[in-house]
Parts: C-alpha cells; structure tokens; sequence
C-alpha cells in the first residue's frame, strides 16, 4: 500500500478507516462528537523555542501570519516550552493546561509532544471536555499519548527506518551511523527505528554503527552537545569512510553534523524530522530571510548552496519542513473542524489540511499498529514523504513508492540504552 499521498488517501477512505479520540467524560467518543464551535474561539499552539525546534515554531507562525493572534484579535495563541524541558515537565504541563483558562480556548496543539504532553492532555480533559487535544510528533509511547490525545500525528518511524537506508544505499552509503542518547531511545517510536534501521542494514548490505553524543536537555546544554558533534564528526568520517551515511534523532545535533560533513565528507540521507531548514542554514551560512515560508524557493537556495560546496548527489531533506507542517497543518485542521469544514474522523481531511502547506508533495503513511498486540490505533496517523537529494539537477528518490517488507512492522520494541 505503498502508494503516493493521495493514492494512500483514496485507499484508507475506501476501507473505511477513520480515527477516533480519546472516550470523553460525557460518554462517546470523540469522533462522533460535533465539535463545531457555536461562537468565537481561540487555538492554542504549543511549540519548541527556535533553538529546540526552528521549523515548528515557524510552523505556528504562519497560522499566527494567517489569522492572527489572540492579543491582537485573532485565534492563535502561541507559546513555547521550556529548552530543557526534561528538567521542566512541569512547567511545560503547566502552560499547556493554563490554556484551557482561556473560555474562548477550543483547540490545543503541542507540537513537538515532549515528554508532560499526556499528563497535560489528561488534566485539560478533565477540566474542559470541550476541547481538541492534537499533539505532532510525540516524544512518549504511543499507547500513552492515544489515551489523551484526540489525534496524535508522526513521522512514520517504521516506514522510515526502513526507507532511509534504502535511500543511503542509492546513495551509494557502505556505512550507516546513527547517532544518539539514551533518553531518546528509550522512546519507542525512536528505539524502534533505531533496531529498524539495524535490521535494514543487514538485510541490505549496510555496515551499522551506533554511537552516543551528549543529551542537549542534559547539564552540557545545546551548546555543549553541539560542540561535541562538530568535534567528533572529523574523526567519525576518518573512521568509517567518505561513503558513510550518517543520522542523528536530535535537532540540535543536525546542524554541528551537516557543517562538519559538507568540510570532511560523507552523507546525509534526511533529518529526524526532515526539512531544508533543519540545520542546512545554519550550517552552510545562508540567510532565507527573503524567502521566509516560502519552501521551493528555500530548497532552490540551500540546494545551490550544498552544490558549491561539493555536496552534490550526497545530501539530502523532504521538500517541505516537517515540523513546520505539523505545527501548520494540525492548527488548520483543528479550525476547519471548529468552522464546521471538516471531521475529526476523516483521514482525507486531515491530509488536506496539511497539504495546504505542501503542494506537490508526495506522501504516504498508515494508522500506528502496535507490534505487540497488532491493535491498530484509531487516533495516531503515521506519515512520510519523498527524499529529495539534493545535486545538479536535484532528484526526488521514490521513498513513497517503495514497498516496506511486512517483517518490518512486526518488529517489538526491545527497550534502549
């Protein structure tokens, strides 16, 4: 069922799939549930700061651009948590929850969903049964983030963990790195990638490496974790090879790594959370200031930049940022739903919503099945788009349309270290 975006779209509405929320207090689930909103309302949007995560406040930022915010007349509201958010939980559960303090407050979306957004969801429910609950990209287990949330959006870490190694081995990759910390892969949607990924080298004729880099929640902070990543990377790439791929699962991490890679070599299929902003500006000194939200355009530059720096046919991004799509889309999505313009328990719907801010893009994607049960979750939407690696001329490699071995999804999660 590995087809293009809306192919995927046509199938799932066919069968009749659909997602449902959470059981609210009232009885019935959310799906049934009309959420139109009878009178003025207002959407919150929790977010990453721009050193966390860039891409998914600029996300909120273009729904702020497009309807503005709450202090001016608007409907957005905006907020960001806390860098060291692991430390902070319950700060950041805090602010999520005194949205709801707001009466107007119809829809909230946390996006990324760092660890504190369940607990958030579940103490908003309890006090306001009247409100959406989205949350992109959770950093907590799957069966955890479906009890509270009404919708939970992902990056397809099973697909994924497949697709990008098929990618580096286009790229030509006999070494695959994965770089990483504990804390994140004692998430299962990232551990499981991670023992994914193994599996896929393997089975593909890839070297697997797995190495450690500092947390940047932890004492050392982003600067120290980025320091770390721009001294190792030389020595990583004098070890494993110019031919070696490599990843990392944290944005901070992402941009230390491409600048180092772009100076000593190797390779860069696509980021955790895959955008030509994540980390390529900082890394190769561009400004995109004039070409703010506007992704062909951006791609075009930072595209041009890789090349002049011999990057050609090595580097690679999904055309349009992720996060920042995610942050967009949910917030489009959750107003259409209050507007009366869409369901909650429709698949095409929400695609349409995040389409607005991807025209032309080729996605594909399914519901979240867990590998222990083989329950399928009806409220978390796992999604993924095309590589496009980046050269003269660039190319769009057929991720989409690559047909993911079964074996893969039944893969249990092991636990990480």
């Amino acid at each position: 069922m590995r087809k293009v975006f809306f192919a995927a779209l046509i199938l799932l509405v066919s069968l009749g799939f659909v997602f449902a929320g959470p059981q609210q207090q009232g009885g019935g689930s959310a799906a049934t549930r009309d959420w139109k909103a009878a009178g003025p309302y207002h959407i919150g949007i929790v977010t990453g700061t721009v050193s966390q995560s860039d891409d998914d406040l600029r996300g909120a930022e273009k729904l702020i651009e497009l309807y503005g915010k709450v202090s001016d007349g608007g409907i957005i509201q905006h907020i960001t948590y806390p860098d060291s958010f692991m430390d902070q939980m319950e700060v950041t559960i805090s602010q999520i929850v005194a949205l709801a303090d707001d009466p107007l407050m119809k829809a909230i979306v946390v996006n990324q969903g760092v660890p504190g957004t369940a607990e958030a969801f579940k103490r908003v429910r309890e006090r306001r049964s009247d409100i959406l609950l989205f949350a992109g990209e959770s950093h907590e287990d799957p069966l955890v983030i479906q009890q509270s949330a009404h919708l939970a959006v992902s990056a397809d870490w099973v697909s994924r963990g497949y697709t990008i190694i098929w990618a580096a081995k286009q790229l030509g990759a006999k070494t695959f790195v994965h770089i990483s910390f504990p804390r994140h892969m004692s998430y299962e949607s990232l551990g499981l990638r991670r023992q994914i990924m193994e599996q896929a080298c393997k089975d593909l004729g890839i070297r697997f490496v797995f190495v450690t880099a500092p947390d940047p929640t932890s004492d050392v902070g982003i600067a120290g974790a980025q320091q770390y990543i721009l001294e190792q990377t030389p020595a990583w790439v004098q070890q494993y090879g110019k031919d070696t791929a490599f990843f990392c699962t944290n944005d901070a991490h992402t941009e230390p790594l491409l600048r180092q890679l772009l100076i000593y070599g190797g390779m860069f299929v696509e980021a955790d959370l895959p955008s030509p902003l994540m980390g390529y500006p900082g890394a190769l000194g561009v400004d995109l200031t004039a070409e703010a939200g506007n992704f062909p355009e951006i791609l075009k530059k930072v595209e041009a930049s890789v090349v002049a720096k011999g990057g050609a046919g090595k580097f690679g991004t999904w055309a349009y940022s992720y996060g920042f799509t995610v942050s967009a889309g949910l917030g489009e999505f959750a107003k259409r739903i209050l507007d009366g313009e869409a369901k909650l328990d429709s698949v095409s719907h929400l695609y349409d919503a995040l389409g607005k801010f991807t025209p032309g893009a080729k996605w594909n994607g399914g519901f979240y099945t867990d590998a222990a049960t083989g329950v399928r979750a009806r409220n978390q939407v796992l999604i993924y788009m095309d590589t496009y690696i980046m050269g003269n001329p660039g190319r769009y490699l057929p991720t989409t349309a690559q047909r993911v071995p079964e074996k893969y999804s039944r893969i249990k999660f092991q636990g990480g270290n």
